[in-house]
């Protein structure tokens, strides 16, 4: 008897959204990086595709699959980089997951609600490995997107954050984004930034939630025992990443082989190597946290031990 083909199932971003409001993504983050250090979980090769769109701007799509205790499927996210002025946003993309047996797609998700929990929930899980969120009273945000959002929602849901100084490129996004979080997060006093640099001064954890290709934020804006967590990867410019006193990532083999990023153009030169690997020179050796602490993270003293 010839058998039937599963049925495909599509899942929208409202519902897709209504899903997520059921767990912590903290938590399922956390999960799944205890199960990569325990060989429940892993990730395959990213696949990636960059062009020049019409006007100029920087696009690409990339393609992540992933496996997590017998569930399989990846994640395909593009971006385009002037979307926001067309008042789309940055990234939009799908989920799809297979069938254990016979590898057929049984389900296609809305991707960029997922992708940026996802993205959230690993900061502030890098984050509570080297400080309490509690103790995370005031962050700086430099860029004003979906990420920056979901970030500090995030944060205050698990109790950090008193007061936020928010800056971007953009005067007018950024005067709608601190409207927007006085209205959705009345817990936190929300300032604008004149710059950067006054930011991150003020901060003991700076957030960085950009675009930017080019590195900007030096090791000496950060205040001594302060926290950078490099989420948009080229924010934090090279003394930052070869002169903070710890400096964490989830995963050194694909953060050695992404020569688009800083880190892993220092790796390539023999100037940053993984844990437990002597390097070179002025360079210096990444570590990964015994917490399974998942982000390019950079600390300005000691972590405690303690969560």
């Amino acid at each position: 008897m010839q058998a039937e083909p599963s049925p495909l199932r599509y899942l929208d971003g409202a519902t897709v959204k209504s899903l997520c409001a059921g767990f912590d993504p903290l938590d399922a983050v956390t999960e799944a990086f205890l199960g990569v250090r325990a060989q429940r979980s892993g990730v395959a090769t990213e696949a990636a595709l960059r062009w020049t769109a019409p006007d100029g701007a920087a696009a690409r799509s990339l393609v992540l699959p992933a496996w997590h205790e017998g569930a399989y499927g990846c994640k395909i996210i593009n971006a385009s980089l002037s979307n926001p002025d067309r008042g789309l946003p940055r990234a939009a993309g799908l989920i799809l997951l297979y069938d254990k047996q016979t590898a057929e797609p049984v389900c296609i998700m809305e991707g960029a609600h997922i992708s940026a929990l996802r993205t959230a929930a690993v900061s502030v899980a890098a984050l509570r490995g080297v400080r309490r969120l509690p103790t995370v009273d005031r962050v700086a945000v430099l860029g004003t997107g979906v990420q920056a959002r979901t970030h500090l929602g995030l944060l205050a849901a698990h109790g950090a954050v008193k007061s936020a100084s928010v800056y971007d490129l953009s005067p007018s996004r950024c005067q709608a984004f601190a409207e927007e979080l006085r209205a959705s997060l009345p817990g936190i006093e929300v300032e604008i930034a004149a710059d950067p640099e006054s930011a991150v001064r003020s901060a003991q954890v700076t957030l960085a939630t950009t675009t930017t290709t080019t590195s900007y934020v030096p090791l000496a804006w950060l205040p001594e025992g302060s926290v950078f967590l490099n989420v948009s990867l080229d924010d934090a410019a090279e003394d930052v990443l070869l002169g903070a006193e710890h400096l964490f990532v989830d995963d050194w083999g694909l953060v050695s082989e992404d020569d688009t990023r800083l880190l892993g153009r220092l790796a390539k030169a023999g100037r940053a190597t993984g844990p437990d690997t002597r390097a070179p020179g002025p360079g210096r050796s990444t570590q990964t946290s015994p917490r399974s602490c998942p982000a390019p993270t950079s600390a300005r003293s000691p972590p405690p031990t303690g969560r």
